[in-house]
C-alpha cells in the first residue's frame, strides 16, 4: 500500500487542514517530543532554502528522529546526470520520509508516485509550497481568532509565487475575500482566479497599493519578486521595487490587520514597519516549526 504524501494543498479536505492546525497548537504548547524515536527524515534540496529546510531538520529533531540529505544539488550524484527518479529510489533505502525542495514543478508528485515512502512538497518551482501553506493558515487562525469570511490582500509577484497559490486553495474552505494586487506582468494567473470563480470566492484585482485597500483587510500578506523566476532581467529590474509597504500607510488599518510575509523579503516592507504590533512575519516563520511538526506527524500517522 502507498503511503500517504503530502504534495498538494488541494488534497487536503477542510477536515485535514483543521487536524493538521489543532495539532500543530498542540506542539506549540509542547514542541519537544520524542515520536520518531529511531526514524529517519531526508531532506533533499535541489533549490535553496533557509527557513524551510531548518524548520523542517528542526522540527524532525525534536520529534527525535534524525536527519540526513543535501542542501546542494551540486555536491550530489544528480551533478553527474543521475535522474530524479534514480535519486529518490537510492534515498528511499535510507530514510523514512523524503522532504523535498524542487526546481520544476509537479517533481514532488513524480517522486510521490516513484517511491513507496511518504514525500513533503517542500516547494516544487512556481507550483505549490503546502507546508507554507498551512503554517500561514496557522498564522491567520491563531492572530484572527477564526478562517472563515476574512478579507486577505495579497501584494507582489502573484505571477510566480507558489505559496499565494497555495493559500489560495487552503482558504478557498473558508469563504475568503481576496485582495489581488500586482503589476500587469506579474498579475494572478488565469489558473487561480478560474479555481476562485469555481468555488465561488470573491477577488478583487489592483495594480496600484494603496491604503484604500490596506484598510479593508484582515490579512496583508506581502511577496518579493523572485529575480531566480525571470528569464529577462530587464523585466525583474523594472518590477523588484513597485510596491513597498510602508508604517505610515497602516495609520488607519484595522485594529486586527497583520501584516504576513513568507519570507526573505528584499524591498518590499520597510524596516519601519518592523515595530509595528501588526507585523506578524517572524512570529508567522516561528510557527512554521509547530505546522511541519505535525504535518510529519500526520504523513506518518502517528497519533498525539
Amino acid at each position: 500500500m502507498r503511503s500517504k504524501s503530502f504534495v498538494s494543498i488541494q488534497e487536503c479536505t477542510k477536515e485535514d487542514i483543521l487536524r493538521i492546525l489543532d495539532n500543530a497548537e498542540k506542539f506549540e504548547a509542547n514542541p519537544n517530543r520524542r515520536l520518531l524515536e529511531g526514524k529517519v527524515a531526508a531532506t533533499l534540496f535541489f533549490e535553496p532554502s533557509t527557513r524551510t529546510r531548518l524548520s523542517f531538520e528542526t522540527a524532525v529533531n525534536r520529534l527525535g528522529g534524525r536527519v540526513i540529505g543535501f542542501q546542494d544539488a551540486s555536491t550530489t550524484s544528480s551533478s553527474k546526470g543521475e535522474t530524479l527518479k534514480d535519486t529518490i529510489l537510492m534515498v528511499s533505502n535510507y530514510a523514512d520520509l523524503i522532504i523535498m525542495r524542487h526546481y520544476l514543478e509537479g517533481a514532488a508528485r513524480y517522486a510521490s508516485e516513484v517511491t513507496n515512502i511518504p514525500i513533503i512538497n517542500a516547494g516544487d518551482g512556481a507550483n505549490q509550497h503546502p507546508s507554507q501553506t498551512m503554517l500561514d493558515l496557522y498564522s491567520i487562525r491563531k492572530t484572527q481568532g477564526k478562517l472563515e469570511d476574512l478579507t486577505i490582500t495579497m501584494v507582489g509577484d502573484l505571477k510566480y509565487g507558489r505559496t499565494v497559490h497555495s493559500l489560495i486553495v487552503g482558504m478557498s474552505h473558508f469563504n475568503p475575500t481576496f485582495h489581488f494586487v500586482a503589476p500587469n506582468e506579474l498579475r494572478m494567473p488565469d489558473e487561480q482566479k478560474n479555481f476562485c470563480d469555481e468555488h465561488g470566492i470573491r477577488y478583487y484585482e489592483h495594480t496600484a497599493f494603496t491604503e484604500d485597500i490596506i484598510n479593508q483587510s484582515d490579512i496583508l500578506y506581502m511577496t518579493r519578486v523572485q529575480r531566480e523566476r525571470f528569464t529577462d532581467l530587464e523585466e525583474y529590474e523594472r518590477v523588484k521595487n513597485v510596491y513597498i509597504l510602508k508604517n505610515s500607510m497602516l495609520a488607519n488599518s484595522k485594529e486586527n490587520l497583520r501584516i504576513l510575509h513568507p519570507l526573505p523579503r528584499v524591498n518590499e516592507i520597510a524596516y519601519d514597519v518592523d515595530d509595528n504590533p501588526k507585523a506578524y512575519y517572524i512570529q508567522q516563520a516561528h510557527n512554521g516549526l509547530f505546522a511541519r511538526e505535525a504535518i510529519i506527524c500526520d504523513v506518518l500517522n502517528i497519533n498525539l
